[in-house]
């Protein structure tokens, strides 16, 4: 498995796969092409199809140097991935000098074809959960153990940057008000949540409301183009945040403690994202809201020291109740149903670490298993549910008057 440091990303929303992605690719191919005259980028599958709503153009415009043009290209289906772009480099006179074709895997993270040098190295020798705890328990390690000895004690210092740009994502998130971008009128709710108290708010009730409204807040700055960090995704950026924000509000956790939660949510994702995916285009929503329900419910788990039986409970708990969500954003923007959807999960990932503090005795499903079985639930979706916006809520959706 690969560091940390590439599943955790700081950059701009709202789609780390539609805008981070192939603004790393643009990125090389400035790198690669500095005397290139022209670029060419036709783009397919999903990037073609939702690409225009999650700003995929203007990435690409932004970032390459040579003066370019954007092609949508939906009908193309013999993709190596859902997420494929073309990239066609032409000189001074006009002609054509090369074509290197990307895949934008998720999370940012990009492949070129036929350049393996690309991608990020593995660090980490484990494969899967399963290998990775065996480890742990012969070495008397916790998961936050783990990281430092294939990462390093600096990979904390790295995290507790992550963990600042998320507290600053959620603050800048509560201040602000207006309708977000896009066409769809949605209103930013977190500032209003967040102010909504009650003389007789149970504290059931207040947290419910808090833990919603930190997730809106990161969620709400992903869709308007804020600054966020992939957790594992920019869709899916409002989970994990959202419940560490609370917890250090609730219980004063340390800096370094969330760190630690962070580090643990970090191996959770990266087990999904290399057995599995992490790509609304590839396997379906539950691979981004899933997995970062599984990443919250595992840091939880880590930051109130449970043990690794029951971090696996809490994160295979999470994801179980996610199998088969579709990726079906209205408009092809993340906002409906994407904002929301980041909020049940923050508090889906508090119910599966109640549960694994309760239940882990009585667990019957491995975490590989259940990563294994998204997979293959994410491929048996329809093409239409897998962040094409030609099925689901998508397509029914109707604005209330």
């Amino acid at each position: 498995m690969q560091s940390l440091k590439t599943l955790y990303k700081v950059g701009i929303g709202p789609s780390s796969s539609h805008t981070m992605g192939p603004q790393y690719a643009a990125e090389y191919i400035n790198e690669k092409f500095p005397d290139a005259a022209k670029v060419r980028v036709i783009l397919y599958g999903s990037l073609a199809l939702t690409g225009e709503g999650h700003g995929t153009q203007l990435a690409l415009a932004e970032t390459l140097n040579a003066e370019n043009e954007i092609i949508f290209n939906t009908e193309e289906k013999n993709l190596p991935h859902p997420n494929t772009l073309d990239f066609v480099i032409y000189n001074a006179d006009g002609n054509e000098i090369a074509k290197v074709r990307a895949m934008s895997i998720g999370g940012g993270e990009i492949r070129i074809e036929g350049e393996p040098s690309v991608c990020n190295p593995e660090i980490y020798p484990q494969k899967n959960f399963e290998e990775i705890k065996d480890y742990c328990l012969l070495h008397h390690l916790r998961l936050s153990d783990y990281v430092a000895k294939f990462e390093g004690e600096e990979i904390f210092v790295f995290l507790k940057t992550i963990w600042e740009r998320m507290k600053l994502t959620v603050r800048e998130g509560l201040s602000k008000e207006g309708i977000l971008p896009g066409g769809l009128e949605v209103e930013r709710k977190a500032k209003y949540l967040y102010a909504q108290r009650h003389m007789d708010e149970t504290p059931e009730t207040r947290e419910n409301r808090l833990v919603c409204a930190y997730a809106f807040a990161a969620s709400e700055q992903n869709a308007g183009g804020g600054m966020i960090t992939t957790a594992p995704t920019c869709g899916a950026s409002g989970v994990l945040p959202a419940v560490l924000y609370y917890m250090q509000e609730k219980k004063g956790f340390t800096d370094f403690e969330i760190a630690k939660a962070l580090a643990a949510g970090g191996i959770v994702g990266n087990v999904v994202k290399q057995n599995a995916s992490i790509s609304g285009a590839e396997a379906g929503c539950q691979a981004e809201i899933g997995t970062a329900c599984s990443m919250a419910a595992a840091a939880l788990a880590e930051l109130h020291f449970m043990d690794l039986d029951q971090i696996e409970y809490a994160a295979e708990n999470a994801m179980e109740h996610y199998l088969g969500l579709t990726c079906d954003p209205v408009c092809g923007l993340v906002q409906i149903p994407c904002i929301e959807r980041n909020a049940v999960a923050a508090m889906r990932a508090i119910n599966a670490l109640s549960l694994a503090n309760f239940l882990t005795s009585t667990r019957k499903v491995k975490f590989d298993t259940v990563v294994d079985t998204m997979y293959q639930t994410g491929k048996d979706l329809q093409h239409k549910y897998r962040e094409t916006s030609e099925g689901g809520l998508a397509v029914n959706y109707e604005a209330l008057d």
